[in-house]
């Protein structure tokens, strides 16, 4: 990822996306591979160290309203990570920071009084992201922060984001099952199946020319973008292969009709467009 870019992670339920955005956060551990933050690998680092890293990596989680204290007023859940992450800040600055953050997701500044029951989904998502700024971090993992949202209340969230990324210079690691969206928020788009990224590049190019026989099968799966156009739906046959199996070869070859034999002790090839790495890469350039 780059200052300021939006790469979605997309895939089926159960392939390791929100296992990787935590990862990224350092709320799960790594199994394998290595996650680096501006040329540093922070995966492996002592939680004294990583924790210098909190600060700079944020999440966004899915309900919005299991990830707010429910014993905690709203003012009392930002300050929190202001205290935290920013000391230098003293009471009446941070309480002048709490209503700058209420402001900068559209929110009244008199929510700090409230509680967080009081709140829709929508607007208990705009507080979850103030939260998320609070430390003033420079890469936001948003893991299906939009899929518990009603389809208008989806609109107005994503376009907060947006907002926010071209104020802020934030870096987003956009975490989805909605394609629709993914196509209108990322610069680039990365394939997940069965914990691993079989294509990855720019987003007109993965949704326009899929090189992934997997791509395909689930681009097939939308909604055509003109109304009466006809469908072209790619079903997926054979079976879905275990979750913990360790395989051999391509993962997706039980399911792909272009499986070949020696599928079964590599991976195919992959084009430059659809190259995967085996590394979370977060360089500032």
């Amino acid at each position: 990822m780059r200052r300021g870019e939006t790469v979605a992670l997309v895939g089926e339920s159960g392939c390791g996306k929100s296992t990787l955005g935590k990862c990224v956060v350092g709320l799960e551990s790594v199994s394998g591979g290595a996650i680096r933050f501006g040329g540093t690998r922070i995966d492996t680092l002592r939680r004294g160290a990583r924790q210098g890293y909190a600060r700079r990596i944020q999440m966004i989680f899915q309900d919005p309203l299991t990830s707010l204290n429910p014993r905690m007023k709203i003012g009392a859940i930002l300050a929190e990570p202001l205290r935290n992450y920013r000391p230098e800040l003293g009471p009446q600055e941070i309480r002048n920071e709490v209503a700058r953050l209420l402001r900068l997701v559209r929110m009244p500044v008199d929510s700090a009084e409230r509680w967080p029951h009081e709140f829709s989904g929508g607007q208990a998502q705009r507080i979850a992201i103030a939260r998320a700024l609070a430390p003033q971090p420079e890469l936001i993992v948003c893991d299906e922060a939009t899929s518990a949202l009603d389809v208008s209340i989806k609109a107005q969230i994503v376009n907060l984001l947006q907002d926010l990324q071209a104020e802020l210079g934030l870096a987003l690691l956009f975490i989805s099952h909605d394609l629709g969206i993914v196509r209108s928020i990322a610069q680039r788009v990365a394939v997940m199946y069965r914990g691993t990224l079989v294509e990855l590049g720019p987003g007109d190019a993965v949704f326009g020319a899929p090189q992934h026989p997997y791509t395909r099968a689930l681009l097939s799966a939308v909604l055509p973008p003109k109304p009466g156009a006809a469908p072209a739906r790619q079903k997926l046959e054979g079976e879905l292969p275990s979750a913990t199996a360790r395989l051999s070869g391509c993962p997706f070859r039980s399911r792909c009709p272009e499986a070949q034999p020696g599928c079964a002790s590599e991976s195919p090839a992959r084009s430059q467009a659809s190259g995967a790495a085996s590394s979370v890469s977060i360089s500032w350039v």
